[in-house]
């Protein structure tokens, strides 16, 4: 969390930043402060330390202390988060059900600001799409790329930066990059990005709006992870983005319509004779 607020600071407001600077140097008193507190501190108002707090990706200033905790706290499991070494199989088991339950309500409670309609428009209208991500976000694009072909768009799936650049490099109009990424860190997607729209491509990520990739892709899904990936393998915020990538790949069905839909439909039943051979 410190590391987010330092790397977003320049941009920031002067009103945020005198926040920001205040966190960063008071960080334990900042996760023990009520709002009124934190504004009085920096001099400045509550709807302004509010607004930092959604600048720098949180949902509100509730989460501000939770995740100053845990960015002060060295972790006690490597294994998940929310799990403990002294958590009962059935409780940690139950913990790491929660975290993904939270996750997808999370995606639910932003679906109506997200660009769905955006998205379903440019897919809609492709030649091709290719999803791309590297490590864990790999297997989200494999997963997505697996589905969104059975509607009979051409679709590729690239999990290694120097596949990613090559067809960035020679993407045109009416192809379609989906990049996922939980971090959005990687200079190299960001480059990818570049480069496919400089060849006329329509980008679209899912990732961090305060990254570098977040920034440069045309059609933004923003996702901020509560789970730190350089500690924990991610887990939760993975199955957000399978399930948005679910809902994106039904609407693009409903968009197509009728042909679309009867092609799923022989999908289903080619399997469906294999099984009874």
């Amino acid at each position: 969390m410190l590391d987010l607020i330092e790397k977003r600071l320049s941009d920031l407001s002067r009103a945020e930043q005198r926040v920001a600077r205040w966190v960063l140097r008071h960080p334990r008193q900042a996760a023990n402060s009520t709002l009124a507190a934190v504004a009085r501190e920096c001099g400045t108002s509550e709807p302004t330390v509010i607004r930092f707090c959604r600048h720098v990706g949180l949902a509100g200033f509730r989460e501000l202390p939770i995740r100053l905790t845990e960015a002060m706290s060295r972790p006690t499991s490597y294994v998940h988060r929310d799990v403990s070494p002294d958590d009962a199989i059935p409780d940690a088991a139950a913990k790491v059900v929660e975290a993904s339950i939270q996750s997808l309500i999370d995606v639910r409670s932003r679906l109506s600001t997200m660009p769905i309609a955006a998205a379903v428009k440019s897919m809609a209208a492709a030649r091709q799409l290719a999803f791309a991500g590297l490590g864990g976000s790999g297997c989200v694009a494999r997963d997505a790329g697996q589905k969104f072909f059975r509607l009979a768009i051409p679709c590729s799936t690239l999990t290694d930066t120097p596949t990613i650049l090559q067809f960035a490099a020679i993407a045109s109009r009416r192809d379609v990059l989906i990049i996922i990424s939980q971090t959005g860190r990687w200079p190299e997607l960001a480059r990818a990005a570049e480069l496919a729209q400089n060849g006329g491509a329509t980008v679209v990520a899912l990732t961090d709006p305060g990254s570098t990739l977040g920034r440069v892709a045309e059609i933004l899904f923003p996702y901020i992870t509560l789970e730190d990936t350089n500690v924990y393998t991610p887990m939760s915020s993975r199955l957000a983005q399978l399930a948005l990538l679910d809902a994106i790949q039904v609407a693009l069905a409903l968009e197509l319509g009728a042909p679309v839909i009867e092609k799923l439909s022989d999908t289903k039943d080619v399997l469906q004779a294999r099984i009874t051979l």
